[in-house]
């Protein structure tokens, strides 16, 4: 029987759950992957709208970065605040408000400053200014001025702290965050989505309204994209349609053998990233949880607090470390796990398995340096394997 979830309860000796024991940081994740369960949970308060009442609707978490040792899970979410968690002591750290200029697309830089963790986050009001934050003291350090228009993704280098920011005003423009001032600016239309690969010599650039994934030498990429690769006969033949809206996600197998492309529909694309070609479509009978894709909006006359208004998100797919598996959310319940070396039928890839869990799952991350990740949708939920099930 699994270990039930422990929901903001205090953790003995810096477990990940009362009663868990510590999970070896060098298990293989074909050991453990159809072990993991959903451990524990943070559930935030409602904020008060006056006379003691909590407000009617609770923030959306927009996305999920791990610290580069895995020691610190930050989200974003819709309600102007980025969260911080620590993953040893599995609690709630600390909040940081941005409700002047409003946050997107937080991620954690290589670098702390005076042992505090630093932030590059993109804007939602007043302008679209990428902005770079100490959290040791809650102050800018840089603004990274330029997007003319909404900053659609950002990513960061896997080795040093330059950066690739794709907006709605066309451009992606690549960034070192020591300076002001940004090193390139490529004029691509609809390039909404950007990733490097494992060794940062390549990126990739993908534009949902071109169909196309475009790869770059970063020490040339003031030059022609070295690869062009089309995803529009592959989205007409087997997903059914142009699907040219919906994309939430990019990024590269830490073997970077493969390129992954998430929707949120009902397939993500899992393509070659030498050739571009198509490796395997992964399936998802239930689809995405209803969020925006890149390059989205709402109508004009939605309410922002009514249930019909929608939230982007930086994904709720990604590889596992060791580059075999894919893990997705799902409307509803449950996480799917799609392992890349079975056999696909006519290039469609089921689920090999699915971890239990009761809810929605808009966002996702798996830690870079122990055996656990991270979902979330309004709350955030940890994840790890549970060896009683062994």
């Amino acid at each position: 029987m699994a270990t039930p979830m422990v929901i903001d309860s205090p953790l003995p000796n810096g477990k990940l759950g009362a009663g868990i024991p510590s999970i070896p940081t060098t298990a293989k994740v074909t050991d453990m992957i159809s072990i993991f369960r959903p451990t524990k949970r943070f559930a935030r308060e409602l904020p008060s709208i006056g006379h003691g009442k909590p407000q009617s609707f609770q923030a959306s978490i927009l996305s999920l970065d791990f610290s580069d040792e895995g020691d610190f899970l930050l989200t974003c979410e819709s309600d102007n605040s980025m969260q911080l968690y620590d993953v040893h002591k599995g609690k709630h750290h600390k909040t940081c408000l941005s409700q002047k200029y409003g946050v997107s697309h937080a991620m954690f830089t290589h670098r702390n400053k005076d042992s505090g963790l630093c932030i590059i986050h993109s804007s939602t009001k007043l302008n679209h200014t990428i902005r770079y934050l100490s959290t040791h003291d809650n102050t800018y350090i840089r603004y990274f001025e330029g997007h003319e228009q909404n900053v659609t993704c950002l990513s960061l280098h896997p080795g040093q702290d330059n950066f690739l920011s794709c907006s709605e005003d066309n451009t992606v423009r690549i960034w070192d965050a020591g300076t002001k001032n940004a090193c390139g600016k490529l004029l691509l239309n609809g390039a909404y989505l950007a990733a490097w690969d494992p060794s940062g010599n390549v990126f990739a650039v993908a534009s949902p309204t071109a169909q196309s994934i475009l790869l770059y030498d970063f020490r040339n990429f003031d030059r022609e994209p070295f690869g062009t690769f089309d995803t529009l006969p592959y989205l007409q033949e087997m997903v059914g349609g142009t699907n040219s809206k919906g994309w939430n996600k990019l990024e590269f197998s830490n073997d970077g053998k493969h390129l992954l492309l998430g929707t949120t529909g009902l397939s993500h694309l899992l393509l070659d990233a030498f050739s571009g070609d198509l490796k395997t479509v992964l399936r998802r009978d239930r689809g995405g949880v209803r969020r925006l894709g890149v390059g989205d909006h709402n109508p004009d006359h939605v309410d922002p607090q009514s249930s019909d208004f929608l939230y982007p998100s930086t994904g709720d797919v990604t590889f596992t470390p060791d580059g075999r598996y894919v893990i997705s959310g799902t409307r509803r319940e449950n996480v799917l796990v799609w392992d890349t070396l079975a056999t696909a039928q006519d290039k469609l890839l089921r689920p090999v398995m699915e971890l239990d869990y009761k809810g929605d799952t808009g966002v996702m991350a798996f830690n870079p340096k122990y055996n656990m990740f991270a979902t979330g949708d309004k709350d955030v939920v940890f994840w790890v394997p549970d060896l009683n099930l062994q």
